[in-house]
């Protein structure tokens, strides 16, 4: 899989932009602040439709477009996947100011035909790799949830449909809960809403039990050739409806302990979560919120059995983070046939020597890799040979025959 054109109009700084895109290594080399972030920002925006920048997206449309009748931004891929050409097209378009303030629209063509996101979720598939993605290790749960969320929605069929229909389940049940908190009431009448909420999540926490499983055995395999055999990397799973823990109270699982939840079936996930809803449904009802399910899930990573969120150094936070975005491409490429785009921002300059030479020898495998950075010298001149390298400055991108 490979993008072979982007088309930008009025997203973020750039007001236009049309460019070829070189197969397999692309440099993208400039000063900060000229679009270079920006560039990366779009083509994962085309991935899973969200930015890991902008609180909002009506925040992606350029500034000077507020001025328009009808702000709006406009991002087109055309890429490669199985040999076939394809065209994905995302429209933001902000509707007139009303009573309630701006609309934000968003619209999703793909190969010209209209999609919901969770149709078009997947059709083209992106691996982002920042410095400051040390958040899913260092960061709260929900930065976990997030990763996880956005890797498997790319992935596996129907897991971005499931999601969107959970947390519409969860927010109803717990407006229902509040309810009958503040004003007393049947119980009863959380049975529809816990049948939705076991169906929907026994699908989220059977995918997650499985992509963890998979991303574990990849990313211990490329931790272990990076630390050279001195620690073992684990991704320790600890769902906030646990299928594996018997007990009514569903106490925690020690966090070394290693859990196989990878036999149970999504029919019992989804029985076993309606029989602990029913366990609680009187605690909840007193505290007015939902406390079983995936939107509780937490997920923790050791080395050698150190809590690396809690006790890591900088330095091994890095190289689990970096095993674990390598072993995302991998994964990717196992469940799809097709290697993922890799887009990463800046980071070179916080791998030492050797944590660089590694992962530049993993890009030598990839389809098609676009990097950014102010430096080249960070680049050995073997590397930037086999590189297409390109100038971003003021939003403009140019191509450069020679090393800048």
């Amino acid at each position: 899989m490979h993008l072979t054109h982007l088309s930008l109009t009025n997203f973020r700084a750039f007001s236009r932009l049309d460019m070829e895109v070189p197969r397999h290594i692309l440099l993208l080399v400039g000063d900060n602040a000229q679009g270079k972030t920006t560039l990366l920002e779009a083509i994962y925006f085309l991935a899973t439709f969200t930015s890991f920048h902008a609180a909002h997206d009506r925040q992606l449309i350029n500034f000077m477009a507020e001025e328009e009748n009808l702000p709006f931004a406009r991002l087109v891929a055309d890429f490669q996947r199985g040999g076939k050409a394809h065209r994905l097209e995302i429209r933001l378009i902000q509707d007139a100011v009303g009573a309630n303030g701006a609309r934000l629209r968003k619209e999703i063509l793909v190969d010209g035909v209209k999609r919901s996101m969770q149709e078009a979720m997947g059709c083209f598939n992106a691996v982002l790799f920042l410095p400051q993605m040390t958040q899913i290790l260092e960061g709260g749960p929900d930065e976990r949830r997030r990763y996880l969320n956005l890797t498997l929605s790319q992935i596996m069929p129907g897991y971005a449909q499931a999601l969107t229909e959970y947390v519409q389940v969860v927010a109803q049940r717990n407006a229902l809960l509040k309810q009958l908190a503040e004003r007393g009431g049947d119980g009863e009448q959380l049975i529809y809403w816990d049948t939705l909420l076991a169906q929907r999540g026994a699908f989220l926490i059977q995918a997650r039990i499985r992509a963890l499983n998979e991303l574990e055995r990849l990313s211990a395999r490329i931790h272990d050739r990076l630390t050279e055999g001195r620690e073992v990397l684990r991704l320790i799973y600890r769902p906030g409806y646990d299928p594996a823990v018997t007990s009514r109270t569903q106490y925690s699982l020690p966090i070394e302990t290693t859990v196989d939840r990878s036999g149970f079936t999504e029919e019992e996930i989804r029985e076993g979560f309606l029989t602990r809803l029913r366990a609680v449904r009187a605690e909840e009802i007193q505290r007015g919120v939902t406390t079983v399910g995936p939107h509780r899930d937490e997920v923790r990573f050791t080395a050698n059995g150190i809590d690396l969120g809690d006790f890591g150094s900088r330095g091994q936070v890095r190289t689990a983070l970096m095993a674990l975005k390598l072993a995302e491409v991998a994964w990717m490429r196992e469940k799809i046939g097709e290697w993922p785009v890799l887009l990463l921002d800046e980071t070179l300059a916080e791998l030492d020597i050797q944590r660089r030479a590694d992962l530049l020898n993993a890009l030598g495998e990839c389809d098609q890799a676009l990097l950014t950075t102010t430096d080249l010298k960070l680049f050995n001149a073997a590397f930037v040979r086999q590189c297409a390298v390109w100038q971003v400055q003021a939003g403009c991108v140019q191509r450069v025959d020679q090393p800048v």
